[in-house]
């Protein structure tokens, strides 16, 4: 059977800091030095440089963002789902099954792979385009026409 013991704070009772160091030294963050990063300039300096050496300075280069040129991009699948009304805008025209889409005109840099394709699609003026694409748009009997970019030689 096992022996009942008091606790240990139990014999500290009494005492003015019950163990603690100083009479406040078990409440809030005095006795860590500070919450968080508190100090880390000063009293916990070494601390913070030996876990993030990183932590003080700038690091690194971000370019303007109006000088960032990103790629405009469409899913297969969103072609697919507003042919129909490609075809009532002029953008697109059709012949029999097929459609026939000029995808510059739409302002559109490169074709990405999402979504399902259901009709016959042939894309024109495509800048680039992802593999899924290729791969869903001439499984359901379409093609793509890429345009030659010119790249300095």
């Amino acid at each position: 059977m096992q022996k009942r013991r008091p606790k240990r704070i139990n014999k500290l009772r009494g005492r003015r800091a019950a163990g603690y160091g100083r009479s406040a030294g078990h409440r809030a963050s005095g006795q860590r030095g500070g919450k968080g990063r508190a100090g880390s300039k000063k009293h916990h300096y070494i601390k913070v440089i030996m876990e993030d050496p990183n932590y003080f300075g700038k690091h690194g280069f971000k370019r303007p963002e109006p000088l960032v040129s990103r790629p405009q991009t469409i899913n297969v699948g969103a072609i697919d789902q507003m042919v129909d009304t490609l075809v009532e805008r002029g953008l697109a025209e059709k012949k029999g099954r097929k459609y026939t889409v000029d995808v510059s005109r739409l302002g559109v840099d490169k074709i990405l792979g999402g979504g399902r394709v259901t009709h016959v699609l042939e894309l024109t003026g495509v800048q680039a385009v992802s593999e899924r694409a290729r791969e869903k748009v001439e499984g359901a009997g379409g093609s793509i026409e890429l345009v030659a970019t010119n790249s300095p030689s």
